[in-house]
């Protein structure tokens, strides 16, 4: 499905970065296994990365890895660098480094928010940039377009908000306007860009999922276990290989029951404001009766 593909994928040292590794490895590709090594929260650095490699070169496939920080632009260029150096190209880039630092607002540190929006946000763009201008610069040697692929990790504290999570919420859902975006500006060239909602028992969510946290290739074979970080994987190879090259600007969510192509915010009812500005003292009998139906047509607010 994916032979002669170059992949990169962030965070990929543990949970469902590594079940992403490990299937676009299985699926041909040759992967560069991208992670700092650090804490779910952000602390220290490690060599988490050897592990995945190790596993996907015992499987007889290719892979290298990466020890950069997704935050850091000199690292970003440097770890997409590598990439064409060693492999000549990279066609696919799968965004899933993050880290969590959950509190109530009232407890959050802007330390807290900055560095969370830093990994998951600016790490996605920096890697989403990086990559583009390589595209965009290969397409205007040859022949207009390119061969490229780009997967970003949205969720549903980002689809839906999540009490405690006010830094990594919006990080994610920013990640879908990213998607969005990317996907208009890279259209032209033959790039698709992509998100995944994904939900697994991981070191990310063990506050948020219960379940034991293990790693994608340490559970139970053939037993299907509904929050297994590898749930998502295959949706990612498909996603990435030729046969999705007509699809773009989309999010999918990927549960331990079903995959869902998700739907943006849309206009669920409407009124008309006739030509005249709105007076701002009928607007609650308005809004009740013809936007959210909850007062008989007529009545005003309290009757």
């Amino acid at each position: 499905m994916l032979n002669g593909r170059v992949a990169l994928v962030t965070g990929a040292g543990h949970g469902i970065g590594r079940a992403h590794a490990l299937e676009l490895a299985a699926r041909g590709a040759s992967v560069v296994v991208n992670d700092l090594g650090s804490s779910a929260s952000g602390e220290g650095q490690g060599r988490d990365a050897d592990r995945v490699v190790e596993i996907i070169r015992e499987r007889g496939g290719t892979a290298i890895a990466d020890y950069g920080d997704v935050g850091d632009e000199a690292q970003v260029e440097a770890m997409v660098a590598r990439a064409f150096d060693e492999f000549g190209h990279l066609d696919i880039v799968v965004n899933n480094a993050g880290i969590v630092r959950d509190r109530a607002i009232w407890n959050m540190s802007v330390e807290d928010f900055d560095l969370v929006l830093r990994v998951h946000l600016r790490g996605s763009w920096l890697a989403g940039r990086a990559v583009a201008k390589r595209w965009r610069a290969a397409a205007k040697a040859g022949d207009g377009s390119v061969y490229g692929r780009i997967v970003n990790t949205t969720s549903g504290a980002g689809l839906q908000g999540n009490f405690g999570q006010s830094n990594y919420s919006p990080a994610k859902a920013a990640l879908v306007a990213l998607t969005q975006t990317l996907s208009l500006e890279l259209a032209g060239i033959g790039v698709t860009v992509n998100a995944i909602s994904p939900v697994a028992a991981t070191r990310l969510a063990s506050g948020v999922i219960d379940g034991p946290v293990l790693e994608a290739d340490e559970r139970a074979a053939g037993e299907f276990d509904p929050l297994d970080p590898a749930l998502a994987a295959p949706v990612v190879a498909w996603l990435a290989s030729p046969e999705a090259g007509h699809i773009s600007g989309q999010v999918f969510r990927v549960t331990g029951e079903y995959l869902a192509l998700m739907s943006g915010w849309e206009v669920a009812a409407k009124i008309p404001n006739g030509g005249a500005y709105w007076d701002a003292s009928k607007l609650g009998s308005l809004v009740a009766t013809d936007l959210f139906r909850t007062r008989t047509a007529g009545l005003r607010p309290g009757s």
